[in-house]
Formats: structure tokens, C-alpha cells, sequence
């Protein structure tokens, strides 16, 4: 035992260690229950909601609902269509990764006819998002600093499903996934394939307005 005032060091009882090692695991879990958002044991008790934690590294989308939230790698929301391999969600400006779609100017032929192929590709795009929370994981950004990402809707990957149905074409300098689905759809004749087109990155080079 110490003096009082003593300064002296004063062995823990046993009863007090029992204490401690019974109160030390406790206040150990009751912390990490609220750094993840957890109801803690007193506040099921009381009946108090859970504290609901915003990702680390995440910030609000700008003009974004509740149900829209940005992190370093992804972005979720709902989205407009731009054109038809690229897409909005609240003011990002996100280009679909591994593909290539006709520009919005640029007319193809079918049958003999010409008609507005980007235009038909800006509606296919629309189709398939229908609406519907997207989510979009940052791959990169290009040097008009729009995002480079890869986009689902409803698990379903949107460039996949462009390629798919023929309304875009596997963007090769920057990936070769999708090389598969285009020769497929080349080989169904569905959208593009329909008819003749010129590819999109050539119409950009030339700046060809049909």
C-alpha cells in the first residue's frame, strides 16, 4: 500500500484487476460498434437509432439526392444520357470504358437510307438504363476530365449491353473485353450492323458531318 499524497506506486488488488479485465473488452467493442454505425448495446436498450457513417473518403455529388454519394472510386445515382457511350449522374460527366458509340451528329446507312445511327445510339443507351440507380466504378479520367467508368444497372454492365445490341463498338485502343459481344452482333446484323457506318473515332479525326 502507498501513503496517501506519496506518490508511490500501489499494487492493483485483485478485485480491481477482475474489473478491468472485465470492463476493458467492453469499452473496446462499444467503440467499434459506433466507428461502424452499429447500435451499441445501451442504445438497444433505450431504443435510440443506430448512427448512420458516410463511407471514408466520400463526399456529396453535387446537386445529389440522399441516394447519390461519391467516393474516390464510384458514383451511383440516377443518370441522363449525354450521348450514347456517355452519361451524367448529377454533373459528373462519366465516358463509358471499353467502348465507342456514333456521335450525335453522325448518320449511318441502312437499306440504302441514311439515318441518325448516334442518335439511335443516345436512345438505346436510354433504354437500357430506364431510370434506374447506376453505378459507375472510376477507372480513370481522359483529358476532357470527364470520369472513365465502368457502369452497371441492375448488375448488368451498360457497355456490355451497347456492344450487345449493336449500337456500339469495342473501343479497342483502350480495351478488347468487349471484341467478343461486337463480333456477334456483326455477325446477328443488329444496330450498326445493320447496315454500313463509319467508325466513330475516325468521324471524330475527319470531323465529317454526313
Amino acid at each position: 500500500m502507498r501513503e496517501q499524497g506519496s506518490g508511490a506506486y500501489e499494487p492493483l488488488s485483485m478485485n480491481r484487476v477482475a474489473v478491468v479485465a472485465f470492463c476493458a473488452p467492453l469499452a473496446l467493442a462499444v467503440a467499434l460498434m459506433a466507428l461502424h454505425g452499429r447500435p451499441t448495446a445501451l442504445e438497444s436498450a433505450s431504443g435510440a437509432a443506430p448512427v448512420s457513417m458516410v463511407p471514408r473518403n466520400s463526399v456529396a455529388v453535387p446537386g445529389g439526392g440522399p441516394q447519390t454519394v461519391a467516393t474516390e472510386e464510384s458514383i451511383a445515382g440516377q443518370a441522363s444520357v449525354v450521348d450514347g457511350d456517355t452519361l451524367e449522374i448529377h454533373g459528373i460527366r462519366i465516358r463509358l470504358n471499353g467502348i465507342d458509340a456514333p456521335e450525335a451528329s453522325q448518320k449511318c446507312d441502312a437499306n440504302g437510307t441514311s439515318y441518325r445511327c448516334g442518335q439511335k445510339a443516345a436512345f438505346a443507351l436510354d433504354e437500357i438504363l430506364a431510370d434506374k440507380a447506376v453505378v459507375c466504378v472510376k477507372l480513370d479520367t481522359d483529358r476532357y476530365g470527364r470520369t472513365i467508368a465502368k457502369c452497371t444497372v441492375a448488375q448488368i454492365d451498360v457497355s456490355a449491353e451497347m456492344v450487345r445490341r449493336g449500337w456500339a463498338i469495342a473501343y479497342r485502343k483502350y480495351s478488347l473485353e468487349y471484341v467478343p459481344l461486337e463480333d456477334a452482333a456483326r455477325t446477328k446484323g443488329v444496330g450498326l450492323w445493320a447496315g454500313s457506318f463509319e467508325n466513330p473515332a475516325e468521324y471524330r479525326r475527319t470531323g465529317k458531318k454526313n
